[in-house]
């Protein structure tokens, strides 16, 4: 059983701090002593998704099977205890840079291996007594798997460019990603029922959450880099099968008028209807599509398996106008690199996700859901009872099993956290006492949001 990260953090972080800060933190922060406390050992849950039964079977993300929620009630304060944590190592130097030559196989012998070994150690991704030592074993084997794990790599227990490049990334780097990763989540309200939603943005996956434990992990596509989706707290309302979609005007404007001005079939071809004002169809070939000006109609597409949003859309008002929703473009989930939306979210099983929120509702189960999307008509259910959901941005946080993740940060939102300016900065605040820990919330702007509505 790997050892817990949860032992390194007590274990580490009150032998390293100086006597007299840490007791000024303390006093100054009762939360954060608490979350700092030893949490009872829990056997790990594996990480890896199933593998394929055929070895046709098509390529799917790789997608944690953990039942510990990314976000939950105590996130703030593990984070924080996580912060003390890491700004401990980084006092004592951090941990050492594996040459970028350096060849880590199983099998393997050497001083790489034996850095490798310390490197592993360090973050206890590997037991302390297995620290000696420059062969690359089955204990190093499940070391590299379990640090894998963690940050969202394949967890083939091999180290090959992408595992090494997160083995090299600096302590003051993760560092920041925590504190920025907390002053973000402090600054949102998040409401947490029996029944939630999460959507980790940079991690591309979403949780159904229901009495405190992960019911399913979701494969998602979110934002471009050039098109982030938001972060965002609301109510999950209506479930829309076989929708239709209206293009925004951002869309309308980047895309379809300039695909149209190459080839003028292209409305027709994605069954889509040009509308005037007061919604009456007109004939696409009266626009003048090389025209410069804002365009005064709109463009709606038909449902069908053409449509943009595919046969289910979850509707959750916000001022971002962004939702979840299926997609005609199913290969991008089984890629790694899944940022290729225009704002909104696209799950993998979203009749799955349609399922699980209308379970309150009788008469609504799996079987009548697809029986209205096989007749194709437009449906609109609303939910009995509405579902919190949250879109989030951390590149650092710490589940319940005290295992600290991290993922890359694809919106470059960590070199510009959040300022946070509100009672629910107390924690963070606490975090940063003294300036032992890293100053994440410089007085900068806030991140300012761009979103689009998702055009594919």
């Amino acid at each position: 059983m790997m050892p817990t990260e949860g032992d390194f953090l007590v274990r580490h972080a009150i032998r390293l701090v100086p006597s007299t800060l840490l007791a000024a933190i303390i006093f100054t922060a009762p939360a954060l002593a608490q979350a700092v406390a030893p949490a009872p050992a829990k056997p790990k849950a594996s990480t890896t998704a199933a593998a394929p039964s055929k070895p046709s079977a098509p390529r799917r993300a790789l997608v944690s099977t953990s039942p510990q929620p990314t976000l939950d009630e105590g996130s703030v304060q593990r984070i924080s205890a996580a912060m003390l944590s890491y700004s401990a190592l980084e006092v004592q130097g951090g941990w050492p840079t594996l040459p970028a030559n350096a060849k880590l196989n199983p099998g393997a012998k050497g001083p790489d291996v034996a850095l490798l070994r310390q490197r592993l150690a360090i973050t206890e991704d590997l037991p302390a007594d297995k620290a000696d030592g420059d062969v690359y074993d089955e204990a190093v084997v499940a070391a590299v798997k379990y640090f894998q794990g963690r940050h969202g790599l394949e967890e083939s227990g091999v180290v090959g460019p992408k595992t090494l490049a997160a083995l090299n990334v600096p302590v003051g780097r993760r560092l920041r990603q925590l504190a920025a990763s907390l002053d973000r989540l402090a600054a949102m309200d998040v409401v947490f029922g029996q029944r939630y939603v999460v959507v980790n943005l940079p991690a591309a996956f979403a949780e159904t959450v229901e009495g405190n434990e992960v019911v399913r992990r979701y494969v998602v596509v979110v934002g471009k880099t050039d098109r982030p989706s938001p972060t965002l707290t609301t109510y999950i309302t209506t479930v829309n099968l076989n929708p239709t979609w209206t293009v925004p005007l951002s869309i309308m404007k980047k895309d379809i008028i300039t695909k149209m001005r190459k080839d003028p079939a292209f409305v027709d071809r994605m069954h889509m209807r040009v509308l005037d004002g007061q919604g009456h169809e007109i004939d696409p070939r009266t626009v003048d599509w090389s025209s410069d000006r804002a365009p005064n109609f709109t463009i709606r597409q038909d449902s069908g398996n053409w449509n943009a949003l595919g046969s289910v859309r979850i509707d959750m008002p916000n001022p971002y106008s962004v939702y979840m929703h299926d997609t005609s473009h199913k290969e991008f989930f089984s890629a790694d690199y899944r940022f290729q939306s225009s704002g909104c979210t696209r799950v993998e099983d979203p009749r799955a996700l349609a399922t699980w929120l209308l379970a309150d509702n009788p008469g609504w189960g799996r079987h009548e859901i697809d029986a209205v999307i096989a007749k194709g008509e437009r449906t609109d259910v609303r939910l009995t009872h509405k579902v919190p959901v949250a879109w989030v941005y951390l590149t650092g946080w710490v589940t319940r099993d005290s295992t600290i993740h991290f993922r890359d940060d694809i919106y470059g939102h960590d070199e510009k956290p959040a300022v946070v300016a509100d009672a629910r900065s107390q924690v963070a605040s606490a975090a940063r006492a003294s300036g032992f820990v890293l100053q994440s919330a410089d007085v900068r702007p806030a991140v300012k949001q761009v979103s689009y509505l998702d055009s594919q």
